[in-house]
């Protein structure tokens, strides 16, 4: 039982950590709680799943699922959250009813069945070491997390889209003050947020399946992964996700009728003596 759970608490770690990845650079940058990324999970899935009944590979389907959701999350952006300026209650508001919207014509074109997205060819069966049976499939979520993981660190830490990144996280009116252009900051953020909200939502297929009330479950789950990390921290939105991967299904399994206080209880605890989080920066 204790392997099996800290098995299934690693994936759901790597699954939280290309959720919340976006979600935190969105937050960091444009200050605001973008409340349709559940949305963008689950309507990820869906996309993807559609795409494989086609006839398309789980891979080529993901990476597709990648480009439409960036582009989904570039024309909300751009056509919703922009003309809003600055006013944070109005956004958050707009996402909130636009994840409301996403989840009604989900059910409508999807219907309210579960959809069990199968596993990628090659990828079915399990890994033997020291007796014990490791699943491929989340061997693998975990390793591509890992690998999303350095190549955002890469991008962030070693390029000059990064820098400008980092500079607009920092401080915003500065930025604009030096050139750069903060407002196209956002399209790209929120772009690459969705992208990898949408190819999160399917990599979890094979292992959560996709069903109406998934990205309700999921976001506050990367609310709390965004608030114990750090809103600015790409390091602690990947401890932050192992962390509340381990909370969730420890907490489940030895404290049923305590789970969620298991769960929120460090989230509280960090809003009181730390509120920039474990990584993050007071700004």
């Amino acid at each position: 039982m204790w392997f099996i759970l800290t098995i299934n608490s690693v994936t759901l770690g790597g699954l939280l950590f290309l959720l919340s990845a976006g979600f935190s650079l969105i937050f960091g940058l444009m200050r605001i709680p973008n409340l349709t990324h559940g949305s963008f999970f689950m309507l990820g899935g869906y996309l993807g799943v559609t795409l494989i009944r086609f006839g398309l590979n789980f891979w080529i389907a993901a990476i597709l699922t990648a480009l439409i959701m960036a582009a989904i999350g570039v024309t909300v952006e751009r056509l919703l959250l922009r003309p809003l300026g600055g006013n944070a209650m109005q956004q958050v508001l707009l996402t909130l009813g636009l994840s409301f919207i996403i989840a009604d014509l989900s059910l409508m074109i999807w219907t309210g069945d579960p959809v069990r997205v199968p596993t990628p060819p090659g990828l079915e069966g399990t890994a033997s070491l020291f007796a014990l049976q490791f699943p491929l499939y989340r061997l693998a979520v975990v390793g591509i997390a890992v690998i999303i993981a350095v190549g955002l660190w890469l991008m962030i830490e070693r390029t000059r889209l990064g820098a400008m990144i980092r500079a607009g996280v920092d401080d915003a009116p500065m930025a604009r003050v030096v050139g750069i252009r903060v407002s196209a900051l956002f399209s790209v953020v929120f772009a690459l947020g969705a992208a990898l909200a949408g190819f999160a939502g399917l990599m979890a297929g094979p292992y959560l399946s996709i069903y109406p009330g998934l990205d309700s479950e999921m976001l506050p789950l990367a609310l709390i992964v965004v608030i114990l990390g750090g809103t600015n921290s790409l390091l602690g939105a990947l401890v932050g996700s192992f962390i509340i991967g381990f909370l969730f299904n420890f907490g489940q399994v030895l404290f049923p009728n305590l789970a969620y206080v298991i769960l929120f209880l460090p989230m509280l605890v960090i809003l009181m003596f730390r509120p920039q989080g474990l990584f993050g920066r007071l700004t």
